[in-house]
């Protein structure tokens, strides 16, 4: 485990505040001066008064007053970090949250800022060096220390510039520190409480994308299934006609059939029953279209090994499987072979060893952008708290792949009763990557944190709900892994109050 500046990042703040400093005004922050840091602006932003660079939202139109605080950190010659703190200009409650990113990055995270604010919380997120798309890596290409930004290190150096700055503003430092993110901001999450445990008191680590060389691995290996012959391309028309066979397989099996599957790993369906009997049809799938459906579930394996790389999507997901077996292949794994790899533009994906290049992959990447070290003792030392969640129906990132994270913590922990109070895992049933789906994805994770991490309350159910017509329609507990959500046998089952949660049969 790597502690990289977890002695030296509260010092810094320490030296630039105490508890009895004057608070500053939002524009004289624009002279704060920070090691490695040019404040680029600092001004106030009226009620509603924010325009993120894509245009008006309706998101934004009810935030409160704020400072605005924009900087540039470079702690490389070749970094170029750009960060934005928000700071309420009144209702402040004491704490700090930081955002996370998704895909390459590339932007700052705007509208997962606006959440917190209105919380009352100060917020910051970072672009982690570069600017781009969602799924263009070609920044990292001849630039070996951008690649170490987006991996770790502009993550903790916005941490550590973001509270100063709060404490240069509020007069203190704040109370507590939290994370918040999904995907690359659960990756972030995980790499921040295991490079860098002081830096965060709580952590929300949603679908995280944690081993990132191997994910993108498992990437290739459906653009592949689907693409390297086209006969086996599984056209988007034909994603309900599997999912409907999933849920006929299936959908009884936790005793409520309700269009969701509240354990896919209990479903053994084989798209085979939907192999057409005669010609090709919208209402069959054809040979080379069951061998590739079966390939998306299948893990992804080394062929002269046969060990595991990364799960496989599970039943359920489906509906969204053109994230990963659409008409075009998704660009983010493809841009770590590309510009990280291969460090060749023109590199076709149909070409990947998944032996060779597997293992090249993995020395070339995984100690800057895979965060897969179980050992948690020094967050959890400090009394860190860590709420991982993954959707059942993620159909970019296997659902699997956080469960087996979890259980390479209770491993190197030393069981479930050495990380009960500081560790939780809650499967989503339903919930596609990061939101969305059939299933209640909406809750309030936020919440739940800051009462496991202020009040030492731990979250023993979270309520979820569906939200369809704009009208809450369901309502289910999302319940710490392994237990699930089991019907008490009367009374709605669109009804929270009619579940319990209880380790499955």
């Amino acid at each position: 485990m790597k502690l990289v500046g977890v002695i030296f990042a509260p010092m810094l703040v320490t030296m630039l505040s105490s508890p009895t400093s004057a608070a500053a005004t939002c524009e004289s922050l624009s002279s704060l001066s920070l090691p490695e840091t040019t404040i680029t602006s600092a001004q106030t932003v009226a009620p509603g008064g924010f325009v993120p660079p894509e245009g008006p939202a309706e998101e934004f139109k009810s935030l409160p007053t704020f400072c605005r605080v924009a900087a540039t950190l470079k702690p490389t010659s070749d970094s170029d970090i750009q960060i934005e703190v928000w700071l309420p200009a009144s209702g402040w409650n004491g704490s700090f949250m930081a955002v996370g990113n998704g895909g390459w990055a590339g932007t700052i995270s705007y509208a997962s800022m606006s959440g917190p604010l209105a919380r009352g919380y100060a917020v910051a997120s970072t672009n982690t060096g570069h600017y781009g798309t969602f799924g263009d890596g070609s920044f990292a290409l001849g630039h070996p220390e951008k690649l170490v930004d987006l991996g770790y290190r502009a993550v903790h150096e916005m941490t550590v510039k973001a509270k100063a700055i709060v404490a240069a503003f509020y007069g203190n430092a704040a109370r507590l520190a939290y994370w918040n993110g999904c995907s690359t901001g659960g990756r972030q999450a995980l790499m921040e409480v295991q490079r860098f445990p002081s830096d965060f008191d709580g952590v929300i680590a949603g679908a995280p994308a944690y081993n990132l060389t191997h994910l993108d691995v498992h990437g290739l290996w459906i653009a592949q299934a689907v693409h390297q012959d086209e006969a086996s391309y599984i056209p988007p028309t034909k994603y309900l006609l599997i999912h409907n066979a999933v849920l006929e397989a299936c959908d009884a099996l936790d005793e409520v059939k309700d269009g969701v599957l509240e354990d896919p790993t209990h479903c053994k369906f084989d798209p085979k029953v939907l192999e057409c009997k005669g010609a090709d049809g919208s209402g069959c799938l054809t040979a080379p279209q069951v061998e590739a459906a079966r390939k998306i579930y299948s893990p992804t394996t080394n062929p002269r090994t046969k060990q595991q790389i990364f799960p496989g999507l599970e039943p359920g997901s489906e509906l969204g499987w053109a994230g990963r077996a659409g008409p075009q292949p998704n660009p983010v794994p493809i841009s770590y072979w590309r510009y990280v790899v291969f460090k060749d533009p023109n590199w076709d994906y149909k070409t990947l060893n998944f032996d060779s290049d597997v293992a090249l992959g993995d020395r070339i990447g995984k100690d800057i952008v895979n965060a897969t070290d179980p050992d948690l003792k020094t967050f959890f030392g400090h009394g860190g708290k860590l709420l991982q969640y993954h959707g059942w129906s993620d159909q970019l990132i296997s659902p699997r792949s956080s469960i087996d994270y979890y259980k390479s913590v209770l491993d190197a922990m030393g069981g479930a009763s050495r990380v009960v109070e500081s560790y939780r895992l809650f499967m989503v049933p339903g919930m596609a990557h990061c939101n969305g789906g059939d299933g209640p994805n909406q809750f309030d994770a936020i919440g739940a944190l800051g009462q496991w991490v202020e009040k030492g309350k731990a979250p023993d159910q979270i309520i979820a709900s569906r939200i369809r017509d704009g009208k809450i329609d369901r309502t289910r507990p999302l319940c710490p892994y392994p237990q699930v959500a089991k019907y008490k046998g009367t009374g709605s089952t669109d009804d929270a109050a009619n579940f319990s949660c209880s380790l499955p049969k």
